[in-house]
This record gives C-alpha cells, sequence and structure tokens, in this order.
C-alpha cells in the first residue's frame, strides 16, 4: 500500500504525521518536517493509548467512538485520529504549539481521512 500524508504539511504548525496500526503499533506511513523528533517510536507508542482508551471504554459499557485524542504539551499539540472507515487504522499529527490553530488542524485532518483510499 502506497499512501501519501505530504498534504499535511500544508496544516500550520505541521512537525509529522503518520498512519498506525493500533492492533500492531506498525507505522504504514509517515511523513515530517526534516526535525529530530522520533515519529515512529511516538508513532507506535500512541497505538497503546489509543488501546487503553478502548478498553476503558469497554470497561464502562460505553456505546461510542472515539472521534479523536488530544495530547497537549508544552510545545507540542499530539493529535489522535481513529478511521472512521477503519477503526484499527489511526491518524497522528504532531504539531508545534506555537504556530498551529488547533480547530483548523482537526477539521484539516478530518477532510485529509476522507481522502484516503486505503485499497
Amino acid at each position: 500500500m502506497s499512501l501519501s500524508l505530504e498534504p499535511l504539511h500544508s496544516i500550520d504548525g505541521f512537525v509529522g504525521a503518520s498512519l498506525v496500526d493500533a492492533d500492531s503499533a506498525m507505522v504504514m506511513a509517515m511523513t515530517d518536517a526534516g526535525g529530530t523528533f522520533d515519529l515512529e517510536i511516538a508513532s507506535a507508542g500512541n497505538s497503546e493509548v489509543v488501546r487503553a482508551k478502548r478498553k476503558t471504554m469497554e470497561a464502562l459499557a460505553l456505546d461510542d467512538q472515539i472521534e479523536d485524542i488530544l495530547i497537549s504539551l508544552d510545545h507540542q499539540y499530539h493529535l489522535i485520529r481513529p478511521l472512521e472507515s477503519n477503526n484499527a487504522l489511526f491518524l497522528y499529527l504532531v504539531l508545534n504549539r506555537s504556530k498551529a490553530n488547533l480547530a483548523m488542524a482537526r477539521m484539516e485532518l478530518r477532510k485529509f481521512e476522507r481522502t484516503l483510499e486505503l485499497g
């Protein structure tokens, strides 16, 4: 499967993005802005976040789906968005907090998801 996450570079504050299989923690595609951030390690680690949240939701018997998970750090936003078309996969977006517009980034990530063809 050949996927391009390059359109995500246009999001203000872009640091990196990946498409990850939450069950295996395998990174299926990734792109970054050339920084020193280890996107592969962060992507795999965030698959644990997704699995933990799903396990908690199951324990609470919540009949709901995760729209996104936001992790706010001092200097970055980490946005995790499970795909509506394939719940086992999620998009992971890292933004420079001082340059990002979080509301716009969420909207752009949702819009980008609709363009993905995972055939």
